[in-house]
Order: C-alpha cells, then sequence, then structure tokens
C-alpha cells in the first residue's frame, strides 16, 4: 500500500481523491478550502495545512491551478517532504512551468514527474483520464501504482521535465480550435436561416464527425454549461502554448487559430462566462 498525499481537491482532484483511495492507497488530502477537502472524509484524511497532508508520505500529487499556484502550496508542505519522496505533478502548467517546478522538486531532494492528464471531471471521477508522463526510469513503477488508479491510460513521453507538458498543450490547442469551430459552424447556421441543430447532424457519424463535436455542440445549443473544463481554463491554456511555441521560435502566423481561438475564448471572458464550461464561448458567437 504506497501512502499518497494529494494537494488539490477541486473539480479534478477531488475525483482523483476517490480513485487512488479506490485503489486501495492510504490517501492524506489537502485543499485550500477545506470544505471542498471535507467531502473527501469518508475515503481520506483531510489535513489542516500541506506540510500536515506530506508528512510520511511516499508520493505527493499535485492538482491545483497554473505553476505559481502548484510552487506556493509546495513551498508550504516542505517541512514535511521527506529527501526522495516521488513528486507527481498533474495540473497543467505548460513547459516552462514544469521545468520550473521540477528545480524546486531538485531544491527539496524530490523526484520529480511532470504528469499532467487529459479529461474531464466525469473521467476524473471514474478512473479514466489519460496520464502524459515524463520522468526518470526508476520512478515509472510507483508512479504506474497511481496513474493505474487516475486513469486507464498512461503515455510515457521521456524523462525530460516539459516534455508531457507539451504534448498536453498541443492537445489543448486542438481542443480550443476545436470548439470555436464548432460555434462558429453554429453561428454561421442560425446567421444563414438554418436551424443550427442541422449541422449537428449533417457531419453526424461521418468523416468530419468527432464525439467531442456533439458533445460540445449539443451543449452550446441546450445551454448547458456546467463546467468541466472552464472558458478561463482554456484561456490559460492556450496561452500557455503559444508562449510554449514562441519560445521555441514559431512565429505568430504559425498557430493563427489557436491565437483567434483565444482571443475569442477572452472575450468570452469579459463578457462574464468564464467560470463557465469552455461551451459558452457560444455565448459570444451567437448571431441574433
Amino acid at each position: 500500500m504506497t501512502r499518497v498525499a494529494l494537494l488539490g481537491t477541486g473539480t479534478m482532484g477531488a475525483g482523483m481523491a476517490r480513485t487512488i483511495a479506490g485503489a486501495g492507497h492510504e490517501l492524506r488530502v489537502w485543499n485550500r478550502s477545506r470544505e471542498r477537502a471535507e467531502s473527501l472524509a469518508d475515503v481520506a484524511t483531510v489535513a489542516d495545512d500541506p506540510a500536515e497532508a506530506v508528512l510520511g508520505a511516499d508520493v505527493v500529487v499535485t492538482m491545483l491551478w497554473d505553476a505559481d499556484s502548484v510552487e506556493s502550496v509546495l513551498r508550504e508542505a516542505a517541512p514535511g517532504l521527506a529527501d526522495g519522496t516521488l513528486w507527481l505533478q498533474t495540473s497543467t502548467v505548460g513547459v516552462d512551468g514544469a521545468r520550473r517546478l521540477a528545480a524546486l522538486a531538485r531544491e527539496h531532494g524530490l523526484v520529480f514527474v511532470d504528469a499532467p492528464v487529459l479529461g474531464t471531471k466525469q473521467p476524473a471521477a471514474t478512473g479514466a483520464l489519460v496520464v502524459l508522463a515524463a520522468g526518470p526510469e526508476h520512478a515509472r513503477a510507483v508512479a504506474d501504482t497511481v496513474f493505474d488508479a487516475i486513469g486507464n491510460r498512461t503515455i510515457w513521453v521521456g524523462e525530460e521535465p516539459g516534455q508531457a507538458s507539451a504534448l498536453k498543450l498541443v492537445v489543448n490547442s486542438w481542443l480550443v480550435v476545436v470548439t470555436e469551430g464548432v460555434a462558429e459552424a453554429l453561428t454561421a447556421a442560425r446567421a444563414l436561416g438554418l436551424d443550427p441543430r442541422l449541422f449537428l447532424e449533417a457531419v453526424k457519424g461521418g468523416g468530419l464527425d468527432a464525439p467531442y463535436v456533439g458533445v460540445k455542440g449539443g451543449a452550446m445549443l441546450e445551454e448547458a454549461f456546467d463546467p468541466t473544463f472552464t472558458v478561463a481554463g482554456a484561456v490559460k491554456d492556450a496561452g500557455l502554448a503559444l508562449d510554449a511555441v514562441a519560445a521555441m521560435g514559431l512565429e505568430p502566423n504559425d498557430l493563427a487559430l489557436v491565437a483567434a481561438a483565444r482571443e475569442h475564448l477572452d472575450r468570452a471572458v469579459a463578457e462574464g462566462h468564464g467560470d463557465l464550461d469552455i461551451a459558452a464561448t457560444y455565448l459570444s458567437h451567437r448571431a441574433p
């Protein structure tokens, strides 16, 4: 049995906590808003602070908003950390963020695995995430005992911090472009006097279809915006992707679709939709 500390029990972390505990691991959890962690008291010990949460842990898992919040919490946890503890960093922090956190891990004698996940609230709750991982070969056996609990697949990308985060940004770049494309198609249909549902019907089951098209298109038309991945989160991740490729020398036009998607998502945030699901970008597209 592995002793696991999970820091961050929000939309994703709460589901991950239950699957980790369900796999038989001894679990301790912490969240900045304690009441969110208290909902897990039936499967985990709720700690008062990060240092208490990680005390005696074999593995520390972080699922927080961004690199700054992860760094802040890890520094709070530092008094309870033991040399050689395995740190599985599952938050989406970008390439530079992953490298910065890897340096923080070295500072505290931790073994670092860059491990962002693909999936939203429901896959997190059912252990069906896809884990993208990069870390040292010797850490994989123990890491996989946790990854197998939270996900149905683990893709080991390499050993260098930032490699897994880079792949996560590539996937999320595709996600924002597809979502914006669906919103624009529905908007064009409405503007042309068509029932926008006809677009979804026309592509359904064919080469132009994808499960995500139907899910997000349906959510847009039903105005079902309970968040699984928020507009604000999409803005953050699109920005991380653009920053990462710019650092590698790509010109803005090389990711013009991602840049345009981010501009529209920024507008959705400005209109007050940031805490809604990414499908709510349609509210800023919608034709009269």
